[in-house]
């Protein structure tokens, strides 16, 4: 309260202005997600079936144990495949808040760095969920040999699949990000070249982290196209040239002192010269 005592009406009007355009940011994002849920939710069965598709392309089937468990599933379901198709709704609602705040320049970049993250974040789902998912739950399948029965319950299943899927999105994101710290000179090309096989053991760590399943394949078929990723992003950096400051961003930076020159001592030929030219002058 204190700060906002200090601040002159035009300021306090500023700061108001930003908490409004917020809050409409905000209900716009929350009312197209609950529309985008609702409508989803009518068509939860139909969203059941494809996540569960993988599963049954193995001759394997799912079950529930809790008398809630299946319609809160759906409701779980309703809720991220609504937030998926509301996206572009709810990315517009902070382009919205925050393009004020962009120079022309990086209002260009969002608007191609948009649809590129987007696109990733979506191939990154689509290559986990059609490439590697099958292939990872055929091993666990066959592991568990004939003497095991598979009994596989809805909220483990979709838990698993949300749990593998959405971090492959995050991760191709990578380009994105490097292209964006490149730009503002946070990170170099030559140095992400320099240090690849310390972000290749980063990879398998963080490949290892992010996995649901303990086993090494899972882990593998993630680091592989993640490092893959690291590789573009290297040429990305390469083409991302860093911003220029503006005028006012060099202002205010701290300048260094220049040193004081010191004064040399005269030399007594230069002082003899001058007492010389001083008795003319008087003359």
């Amino acid at each position: 309260m204190a700060l906002l005592k200090d601040l002159t009406p035009e300021e306090k009007q500023t700061i108001i202005e930003h908490l409004e355009e917020l809050r409409k940011s905000l209900i716009i994002s929350i009312i197209a997600i609950i529309a985008a849920a609702v409508f989803c939710f009518y068509y939860n069965e139909e969203i059941l079936s494809v996540i569960i598709s993988p599963l049954s392309g193995l001759g394997e089937g799912l079950v529930v144990i809790g008398v809630t468990e299946a319609f809160f599933i759906k409701l779980k379901l309703a809720f991220y495949a609504g937030f998926a198709l509301a996206f572009p709704v709810v990315a517009w609602a902070i382009w919205r808040f925050f393009k004020p705040a962009l120079y022309p320049e990086e209002r260009k970049y969002v608007y191609v760095l948009l649809p590129v993250s987007v696109l990733l974040f979506s191939t990154g789902i689509l290559f986990s969920y059609f490439g590697i998912l099958p292939l990872v739950l055929k091993f666990f399948i066959y592991m568990q040999g004939p003497s095991l029965e598979n009994m596989f319950t809805v909220e483990r299943y979709v838990s698993f699949v949300t749990a593998f899927t959405i971090p492959f999105g995050l991760v191709f994101e990578l380009p994105v990000v490097v292209f964006f710290l490149a730009k503002f000179g946070i990170i170099k090309a030559e140095t992400l070249s320099k240090n690849r096989k310390y972000a290749l053991l980063a990879i398998v760590v963080i490949a290892a982290a992010l996995t649901p399943g303990p086993d090494p394949i899972s882990q593998m078929l993630m680091a592989g196209p993640v490092y893959f990723l690291y590789e573009v992003s290297i040429i990305v950096a390469k083409m991302a040239k860093p911003r220029k400051k503006t005028e006012e961003e060099e202002s205010e930076e701290p300048r260094e002192p220049e040193p004081e020159r010191e004064e040399q001592p005269r030399k007594p030929e230069e002082e003899k010269e001058g007492e010389e030219q001083a008795t003319v002058d008087e003359s």
